[in-house]
């Protein structure tokens, strides 16, 4: 009861941005940028030297940024690359299909032209901004989110989830998500894979691998169609992400998926279809998403979780690692995803970044991926180091007119 009792609470945990003004590390939606309105200029799409060898492994530890289709399309992406350039920054993590289920370039998947998913890109030179990548050494990595796609739902309402009431079944922001149990929604995902691996990606993140997270009073309205008989939403998810594996592994690189942070250390599936065991024994990484803002009172011993990232994010990481180590097999790479904006008090800074970063470590694990939303990341948060010359040469592909040094505060 006292498990159950939790996993309702946890679920009930708002996840809606701060409205105060904006600044570094707030929680903000990322917004259209005004940027993909203007011409490219000609500095971004002159020849570079190609072919680079592609990235088909990771780095030994994967440092990365999350970067937003609208960043990676804009200026701010030169921003990143300059950051990346001299310190220990070495991969992006970058949206091919984000939460709205628009595509971040002009895809030739047969469904994503169904649908009208070509129709908002976010950026007109994904090739040329790959090869940059390619050149500078930086790990370009593909995220695709799965079951929340409320474009998908609304195009081909067969595939999604249905309303008792009628109509199509909506979370508390609105949104139409996919059905999970529907092998079709798995499949296009893994043909979004394929094309971004051929277009120069180095490997796949799946991202929303679930059901929807919502108070059981909204969920009981929720019909899942293509649900076989009384299949579990775990079994769904499990079966389901076996179908992504195997789609991907052809493709020759690291499978990965998002999942809740909560995963480590609770046993039930939290009515996500999401199992820790599942997760770790299915994907090459599992990237829990510990930030510290999503846990309750008095997790991990910490009076306010969100204000002491190190003892949380250290305390979920060592449950994740213990319980993989009971298996007694081989399992998962475990890549945390970690804090840097603000959600509640306090307003986070780059020590609080380094301090989730310094948890991770002190467990032996060096791999990490930062999420900001808007992609806006303080440069004192990460180590610095003195660029190779080839990346200083390859500064000069930067577009004209673009501030050099990575001290530049990136904000929309």
């Amino acid at each position: 009861m006292r498990l159950a009792m939790f996993a309702a609470f946890v679920l009930t945990i708002p996840l809606a941005a701060q409205t105060r003004a904006a600044g570094w590390g707030d929680e903000l939606a990322p917004v259209p940028s005004p940027e993909r309105l203007l011409a490219i200029g000609p500095r971004q799409s002159e020849p570079l030297d190609w072919p680079a060898p592609p990235l088909r492994r990771p780095p030994a530890h994967v440092r990365a940024l999350y970067v937003n289709g609208w960043a990676f399309g804009g200026s701010r992406f030169w921003d990143l690359v300059r950051l990346a350039d001299s310190t220990e920054v070495n991969s992006f993590v970058i949206d091919v299909k984000d939460d709205t289920g628009y595509l971040t370039y002009r895809s030739a998947v047969p469904t994503a032209i169904a649908i009208g998913a070509n129709s908002q890109l976010r950026a007109r030179d994904t090739e040329a901004r790959l090869r940059a990548l390619h050149q500078r050494g930086i790990h370009a990595i593909a995220r695709i989110v799965v079951a929340k796609d409320p474009l998908l739902a609304r195009q081909k309402p067969t595939w999604s989830v249905q309303d008792s009431r009628g109509g199509l079944w909506r979370d508390r922001l609105d949104f139409a998500w996919v059905d999970a149990y529907n092998d079709s929604v798995w499949v296009y995902a893994a043909e979004l894979a394929a094309e971004a691996v051929q277009l120069g990606f180095s490997e796949v993140q799946f991202d929303y691998v679930r059901f929807p997270d919502e108070p059981r009073a909204r969920m009981a309205y929720a019909i899942f169609p293509s649900r076989r008989g009384n299949e579990s939403a775990r079994n769904a998810v499990s079966r389901n992400l076996r179908l992504l594996r195997d789609r991907v592994k052809p493709l020759g690189v690291p499978f990965t998926i998002d999942v809740f942070g909560m995963t480590t250390n609770v046993s039930v599936d939290l009515g996500i279809g999401q199992v820790w065991e599942d997760l770790v024994s299915t994907a090459d990484v599992v990237l829990p998403m510990v930030y510290p803002s999503h846990y309750y009172h008095a997790m991990y011993g910490a009076s306010r979780p969100n204000a002491e990232p190190y003892r949380v994010v250290k305390g979920a990481l060592a449950d994740g690692q213990r319980r993989a180590r009971e298996m007694g097999r081989q399992t998962a790479e475990i890549r945390p995803y970690l804090q840097a904006f603000t959600l509640g008090a306090p307003r986070y800074t780059p020590e609080h970044v380094r301090e989730q970063i310094r948890a991770a470590s002190d467990l032996g694990i060096h791999s990490w991926v930062l999420w900001n939303p808007r992609s806006a990341y303080d440069p004192r948060i990460f180590a610095r180091h003195e660029p190779s010359p080839t990346i200083a040469l390859a500064r000069g592909l930067a577009p004209a007119g673009v501030a050099a040094g990575p001290e530049r505060r990136t904000r929309r």
